[in-house]
């Protein structure tokens, strides 16, 4: 039986709504329970093109992806919105490619993308309250403290289902 199957029946829920960046962008996280840590899926749509990298600016897409430590989606500053998320959530002070709110990055399918993936850095009850951000490009795990991930497009704050 695989992690997925021995779920404990606990989920929350991110409804993801774009910014003033990508205002067509939306989407839904699902965080559930599972026998050691938490499964995470997320759908979105309305993700911007790809765009390679050029004269030194970053690509765009595939999208950096984390929690944040607030959950708080105000837009604030609509030419750099989300702010009042806070930064990448990161209860046990890691170096960035770490973090417990470090996530794999969105590849972009015509606007379109589909994941779900492991991981047993947090439970459910941890991350309710705190928001989810996909940001404009992707993450680097590397650079301190938020992995050079670029603009935040979209928000969405953890709620129980």
């Amino acid at each position: 039986m695989n992690a997925y199957n021995r779920s404990s029946g606990k989920v929350a829920v991110a409804d993801i709504v774009g910014g003033p960046l990508a205002p067509q962008l939306s989407g839904v996280v699902y965080f559930r329970e599972v026998y050691g840590g938490t499964w995470v899926s997320v759908e979105v749509n309305g993700l911007p093109p790809y765009q390679p990298a050029t004269d030194g600016k970053n690509p765009i897409g595939p999208h950096g992806f984390h929690i944040h430590q607030m959950g708080d989606c105000t837009v604030g500053k609509p030419e750099n919105p989300f702010q009042a998320a806070g930064g990448h959530w990161n209860p046990y002070n890691q170096p960035h490619g770490n973090h417990a709110g470090d996530f794999p990055v969105i590849f972009s399918n015509n606007g379109y993308a589909k994941m779900s993936f492991y991981t047993n850095k947090f439970t459910v009850d941890q991350v309710v309250g705190l928001s989810v951000i996909i940001h404009e490009n992707p993450d680097d795990y590397r650079t301190q403290p938020a992995g050079d991930a670029g603009r935040r497009l979209a928000c969405g704050v953890i709620g129980w289902s």
